[in-house]
């Protein structure tokens, strides 16, 4: 579920001083510092948010924190130039996923560059695009309409952080013409991503001996028919799939990752218990498909095990709900990436992220970053050397037009 905004202040600020000459990055020195910082979901990102307000600090600019509920991780924002209307928002997620189990040869939280690739956990996912803006607030000085720095926490467990940052923003900030959310789209310009609905199923059973089926519910043969309910419902999209559809694969999909469950081969199971993700294309509700699921536990599954023993049940809690995203060419934040890029083709992208959640709040926004999501979550992660200084030369593009 999505964290809730809460009646206590949220906000704590950090002062524009600097006691010493103000430190200066290039995007891949930059880089380098983030990528230092293991700021994996299941971790607090405090170090690199106070390494962050500290650089912003010694630029005279003046950051302030969101908090999560907890006080272990925060997001940061940030205006670079005058607090006027027209600002342009730079969106970036501060967390990357694990390394555990993964066979990386070089450490993935040191930077290490190779013929041309830049090796290292959030390379692409997306430090890359933050390191950018932050190398360049040196040549932010002139700006005669603002450049946002918006940075979120928990992206990848579900865009757990950005809703009270974009309310934040909406609230705190003059007008904003746009928002760019730099996810790894290899500099092209996306309009468009699937919703992402992540909820666990958990099944109580009730034990017996395996060969007195008759006296127990197996709670493992029970998630296993759900699993098949669900197979059969992305079966059936595939089947009807909209040929024009620009997504890949062009139909919602729903997927169970994870499953654990039993205790022996000879004991039905008491308990058991599956991870799912509906990722629904833009023009469809993925709560619609959860209510099917829901009415097929509640109305068949359900009943049919506690007709055999009363004290079973199934339990679904949603843990996180990401609006798609599907924004119309002509819009500001289309036109400016377009422009800011060079590219004249829009595309539309599979994984969910924070564009929808801008969105849903009202803001005009667009999707461009360097970096390709083939490498995103992957052993020995990295971006070209060509991405970011493709990247580098979007945002100063971005900076020039700021300040005229």
């Amino acid at each position: 579920m999505l964290l809730l905004m809460e009646d206590k202040p949220m906000q704590e600020t950090h002062a524009a001083s600097a006691a010493h000459e103000a430190p200066c990055y290039t995007p891949r020195d930059m880089l380098e510092k983030l990528v230092a910082y293991p700021t994996v979901s299941s971790e607090s990102n405090l170090d690199l948010i106070d390494f962050v307000q500290e650089y912003l600090a010694a630029h005279g600019v003046e950051s302030f924190r969101v908090a999560s509920d907890c006080g272990a991780k925060a997001n940061l924002y940030a205006t670079m130039g005058p607090q006027e209307p027209g600002g342009v928002v730079l969106s970036g997620h501060t967390d990357v996923v694990p390394v555990e189990d993964q066979d990386w040869h070089s450490d993935p939280f040191v930077l290490t560059e190779q013929e041309g690739l830049l090796y290292g956990r959030g390379t692409c996912d997306m430090k890359a695009f933050s390191a950018i803006a932050l190398a360049l607030v040196p040549e932010m000085k002139g700006l005669k309409r603002p450049i946002h720095l918006a940075l979120s926490y928990d992206e990848e467990i579900g865009c757990l952080g950005a809703p009270r940052l974009i309310d934040t923003i909406k609230n705190k900030l003059p007008p904003v013409r746009a928002v760019i959310v730099g996810e790894p789209t290899s500099m092209r310009v996306v309009t468009g991503h699937k919703s992402i609905l992540h909820f666990d199923t958990k099944v109580v059973g009730h034990e017996a001996h395996s060969s007195q089926q008759q006296r127990g519910v197996s709670a493992v043969m029970v998630a296993g028919r759900l699993i098949h309910w669900l197979g059969e419902r992305q079966r059936a999209n595939a089947a009807s799939a909209d040929p024009a559809c620009l997504f890949e694969p062009p139909y919602s999909t729903l997927h169970c990752g994870v499953v654990h469950g039993g205790t022996a081969h000879n004991i039905t199971a008491r308990h058991c218990h599956f991870v799912t993700d509906i990722r629904a294309l833009p023009s469809e509700d993925a709560g619609q498909y959860l209510a099917e699921y829901e009415a097929y536990v509640r109305d068949v599954v359900e009943p049919e095990m506690q007709a055999t023993c009363p004290d079973t049940h199934i339990s679904i809690e949603v843990y996180a709900n990401v609006p798609g995203f599907d924004v119309a060419e002509d819009t500001d934040a289309v036109q400016l990436a377009k422009q800011l890029s060079g590219q004249n083709a829009i595309e539309v992208v599979p994984y969910a992220a924070e564009s929808g959640q801008f969105q849903q709040a009202g803001f005009s926004v667009a999707m461009c970053g360097p970096g390709s999501i083939d490498q995103a979550h992957q052993p020995d992660e990295y971006i070209s050397v060509a991405q970011l200084n493709e990247g580098t030369q979007f945002m100063r593009r971005l900076i020039e037009m700021q300040s005229v």
